[in-house]
C-alpha cells in the first residue's frame, strides 16, 4: 500500500476538505482524490462520504484512520532518522490548532522547529477547537495545542500568545459595509452564520454572550464547520457573523470585515500545554517562546 494514499488520507480526515488537504500535502487537488479512490478500491470500501457540501468518514474511514496515522507517523520518524544522522531525536510533538485563525502562524512555527530543536518532529493536526482542546492536552491525545482563556484545568499551563480583534463580517453589498464601525445592535434583526454548538468554538460562544449582552438573541440560519465556509457564506449574503482579525488574511470577495463601535474587544489566543511536558514538548515550547513573545495586553476590552 503506498503511503501517499495513506497520507492523503490522514490529511483529508483532518481538514475534510479536498482543497486544504492538497494545500497541506503540496500537490494538486486532483492527485488527493486519485490517492483517496486509490485506497478506496485497495480496502474495498468507501472511507470518505462526499456531498456537495461536505466531506466527512464513513464508519470504514473512522476504523482505518487511527492505523493510518500510525504508520504514517513512523514512515516521517524512518525518514526522519536517515536524513538528520547524528541529531538526537527527542520524540514527536503533536500541535493541536483549529484552522483560518491559526494559519498564520504555523509556518513559522514549523521553519522554526526545524531550524532550532532539529530532534522534534513536530507533526500538526487541525480542527482542533479552544473546547475541545484543553481535555486532549490532558488526555495526551496532543502535547501543545491552541486554546482560549480562562484555563479550568489543574494539570495544564497556557501562556497568551496573542490579543485576535472582534470583527464584524457583512457582505459588500449589506446596509452596513460602508460603515467603519459597526453597532452589535444594529445586527439584532439580522440572520447570523456560526459554527456548530458541539464544535467547541469559542467565536462562536463569543458572538452568543455579546449578542445576549446587547439584548437579543442571534437568529441563526446556518451553521458552517469552519472561518472558510462561514466567510464564504457571509460574502455570499446569507447572514451576518462575528469573526476575529486572525482571519482577516482570508481572501474572500465580497466580504467586508469591520470592528465593532465602541472599545475594541479581543479574545485571548493561548498555548497550552502539560504542567510536566517531556523533553521534545519542552523543546518546542522554548522555541515558540523565542519565536513569539507573549504580547502586551492592548487598550480596550480582553474577553477572558
Amino acid at each position: 500500500m503506498d503511503i501517499k494514499m495513506l497520507q492523503a488520507f490522514v490529511m483529508l480526515a483532518e481538514e475534510l476538505h479536498f482543497t486544504r488537504a492538497a494545500e497541506r500535502l503540496g500537490v494538486a487537488q486532483p492527485l488527493v482524490s486519485q490517492w483517496i479512490r486509490k485506497l478506496e478500491r485497495e480496502l474495498g470500501e468507501p472511507v470518505v462520504g462526499r456531498t456537495t457540501r461536505a466531506v466527512k468518514l464513513t464508519a470504514a474511514g473512522e476504523a482505518a484512520l487511527p492505523h493510518a496515522r500510525q504508520v504514517v507517523e513512523s514512515a516521517r520518524l524512518m525518514t526522519r532518522a536517515v536524513h538528520q544522522e547524528g541529531v538526537p531525536l527527542l520524540g514527536s510533538v503533536t500541535l493541536g490548532y483549529a484552522g483560518a485563525s491559526s494559519r498564520p502562524w504555523l509556518p513559522g512555527i514549523a521553519r522554526a522547529v526545524r531550524r532550532d530543536a532539529p530532534g522534534v518532529d513536530l507533526r500538526l493536526r487541525s480542527m482542533v477547537y479552544a473546547g475541545a482542546a484543553p481535555s486532549l492536552v490532558a488526555a495526551g491525545d496532543l502535547d501543545i495545542a491552541f486554546g482560549r482563556r480562562p484555563l479550568t484545568y489543574s494539570g495544564l499551563e497556557d501562556r497568551v500568545f496573542e490579543y485576535e480583534r472582534v470583527l464584524v463580517g457583512v457582505s459588500t453589498d449589506h446596509r452596513l459595509a460602508g460603515e467603519e464601525q459597526i453597532d452589535i445592535r444594529g445586527l439584532a434583526s439580522e440572520p447570523w452564520v456560526m459554527f456548530p454548538a458541539q464544535q467547541g468554538s469559542s467565536v462562536r460562544d463569543m458572538g452568543l454572550r455579546l449578542a445576549n449582552r446587547a439584548g437579543f438573541t442571534p437568529r441563526l440560519v446556518q451553521e458552517a464547520p469552519d472561518s472558510y465556509t462561514i466567510l464564504g457564506l457571509v460574502a455570499a449574503g446569507v447572514g451576518v457573523t462575528l469573526t476575529i482579525s486572525s482571519v482577516a488574511h482570508v481572501e474572500t470577495p465580497g466580504l467586508a470585515l469591520r470592528p465593532l463601535a465602541g472599545p475594541a474587544r479581543y479574545l485571548t489566543a493561548t498555548l497550552l500545554h502539560r504542567k510536566k511536558p517531556n523533553r521534545a514538548t519542552e523543546a518546542a515550547l522554548e522555541v515558540l517562546a523565542a519565536l513569539h513573545p507573549e504580547p502586551e495586553r492592548p487598550d480596550g476590552i480582553v474577553l477572558d
